[in-house]
């Protein structure tokens, strides 16, 4: 089997338009996220696409090679949904990359699919790592202690928020409710968790809980990337850690 070596379709520049009639970039992308976004991964293919747009193979295929350079493109297209303010706080700026990342997953649940299969290489995707590469450097980490920690607050975002995706992108397919799929699990979860009592009390507190399902997970959310930095800090020099503390205050 012949080897297939990685390619982006961000190492070569990007071409206008080929005819007046012809299709641009921009409207291929926003067509791809719109897709994926209605169907999902599986209902993405050149053919699709090219009937959502009532353009042939040929306009694609000026901009594009193939349905990974698709991928590259719309999940470059995602990055550039993350917002990130302008702060001294390296917490600040830490946070807001997860937060906005967490949006963004749970507004493209395919996202996460693609993350882990073809390299982030786009313009919004290398802002939004210089953007917490920086802001770590300046908390005082170092070296490789810098990936290590923004590897971790990225692998804490996208581990927590892609089951959860992928749990509300299900139940919007199914058309129910959270509270519907709560009141169906009810039985199952008593059968099952039978011999574990403590499992069962959980359950049952998260379904007598007044607090709205969407705001429950974003606080556990919180709860975690509170810890998650609470970590990181530890990690840091001690002056260091005065500085940011005084520029927080």
């Amino acid at each position: 089997m012949p080897e297939q070596r990685f390619t982006s379709v961000w190492t070569r520049a990007s071409k206008p338009r080929r005819a007046q009639q012809g299709l641009s970039r921009e409207q291929i992308v926003q067509a791809t996220v719109e897709l994926l976004d209605a169907e999902g991964m599986e209902a993405l293919s050149m053919r699709k696409l090219g009937a959502k747009l009532d353009a042939g193979a040929t306009s694609l295929y000026w901009h594009v090679a193939n349905k990974n350079e698709l991928l590259e493109l719309a999940m470059d297209e995602v990055f550039g949904e993350v917002r990130i303010p302008t702060s001294d706080s390296w917490r600040e700026v830490t946070s807001n990359v997860a937060w906005g990342l967490r949006a963004a997953i749970m507004a493209h649940p395919w996202f996460t699919f693609v993350l882990g299969s073809l390299p982030a290489l786009g313009p919004n995707a290398m802002n939004c790592s210089a953007t917490l590469c920086t802001a770590l450097e300046r908390a005082g980490f170092r070296g490789t202690d810098i990936d290590y920690a923004g590897a971790a607050v990225l692998s804490y975002t996208i581990g927590a928020t892609a089951p959860e995706a992928a749990y509300t992108s299900a139940l919007k397919s199914r058309g129910i409710t959270m509270a519907q799929a709560q009141e169906d699990l009810a039985p199952l979860v008593e059968e099952a968790a039978r011999t574990h009592p403590e499992i069962h009390a959980r359950f049952q507190e998260a379904v007598e809980s007044t607090i709205d399902p969407i705001a429950h997970r974003q606080l556990s959310f919180d709860f975690g990337l509170i810890s998650m930095l609470d970590g990181l800090a530890m990690r840091l020099p001690r002056s260091a850690d005065m500085s940011e503390n005084h520029l927080t205050k």
